[in-house]
């Protein structure tokens, strides 16, 4: 509790119509912070938000826009004069009911089909949002191509450079001998997203509206007992199309089995496309994200910033050496993903 004995939660709770009875802090890294807090009407969560208060907002609409279509999230408790939120300094806060239950296992058949469908019922749900004026959103839509290419062309400067070097460390001998194959498949992605299927996509969720979670995973996921779904965790709310979420929800699971699948990899299609079905170039969009090594670039971003201060050399250059193997079991899937596009 040491670290957040600075935070003015006395100040924020007793905006509140509720007894506190205790304080527990589950998680904390300086701009957001994570407590249960155990009140006389029951046990709540209060949470310190990293987000500027016009991003808040944007987040509070489309949780609004969701819950109304049916997707269930935890229920935003409202101060005394009430707001939905609490401001002090610049810093808001966030107080809402604690739902009970356990996160899905990627090993249960029966639970991955409740994240990969709940998933397609958050698209679905998301449909006709749009922004508010005075709002300010996280917004992907239409932005992948310039992104991607950044994203490729700041390390291969640093790739470059490592080229000049005569003596190289095992780690740089790692990243060049693996680099020409991702930058490889990189533009080949990047290409592929200049075409039609993505810009279609893009103009139809501009149409209609349509958001992404960004981080649907089990670990922002609960079961309740009586096997409900929540969804926890909308901070990384954005405006973007859903094959980003997808991307990202089939790279976590196939990650936690140790390499790509396609047996798995079509259920969690099927499970996905009965409850928002996506036509054949939508999967395609999705095929081409896949493509994009994310996970590979990502590790080396990772080293050549020194993003984890804590990680070693030899930490780095195993975490570059597993992203490359894995992403590599995925090739073959990716050269006959039409195989497994549900129908």
């Amino acid at each position: 509790m040491a670290l957040t004995e600075n935070e003015p939660l006395d100040i924020v709770l007793k905006q509140y119509a509720l007894t506190v009875l205790d304080i527990r802090n589950e998680s904390y890294k300086g701009k957001k912070g994570v407590w249960w807090i155990n009140t006389n009407k029951g046990m709540k969560v209060l949470k310190k938000v990293s987000n500027s208060e016009q991003t808040l907002l944007f987040i509070l609409d489309a949780v609004r826009h969701l819950a109304h279509r049916g997707i269930l999230l935890p229920q935003i408790q409202k101060t005394i004069d009430g707001r939905e939120y609490v401001c002090i300094d610049g810093v808001c806060y966030l107080l809402s009911e604690a739902v009970m239950g356990k996160n899905p296992l990627y090993t249960s058949p029966t639970e991955l089909a409740m994240v990969a469908g709940g998933l397609a019922k958050f698209h679905r749900a998301s449909k006709g949002f749009f922004p508010s004026p005075g709002t300010k959103p996280k917004y992907h839509l239409g932005l992948w191509v310039e992104d991607y290419i950044k994203q490729l062309e700041d390390i291969k400067t640093y790739y470059d450079n490592d080229l000049l070097t005569k003596e190289r460390k095992p780690i740089t001998a790692l990243i060049i001998s693996e680099f020409a194959h991702f930058y490889q498949r990189a533009e080949k992605a990047i290409e592929g997203l200049r075409g039609k299927e993505y810009t279609d996509w893009v103009y139809e969720a501009k149409e209609l509206g349509s958001l992404c979670h960004q981080d649907f995973a089990a670990g922002n996921l609960l079961i309740t007992p009586a096997s409900d779904l929540y969804v926890l965790d909308t901070d990384s709310l954005t405006v973007d199309i859903a094959a980003r979420d997808i991307r990202k929800l089939l790279n976590k699971v196939m990650k936690k089995s140790g390499k790509w699948q396609p047996k798995l990899t079509g259920d969690i299609l099927r499970y996905y496309h009965r409850y928002n079905p996506l036509t054949p170039s939508q999967w395609e969009v999705v095929r081409l994200d896949l493509l994009f090594p994310h996970l590979f670039i990502g590790a080396v971003n990772k080293f050549y910033l020194r993003r984890d201060k804590g990680w070693s050399e030899e930490k780095y250059m195993q975490r570059i050496a597993e992203m490359s193997a894995f992403e590599k079991t995925g090739e073959p899937l990716l050269d006959n993903f039409q195989s497994i596009i549900p129908t």
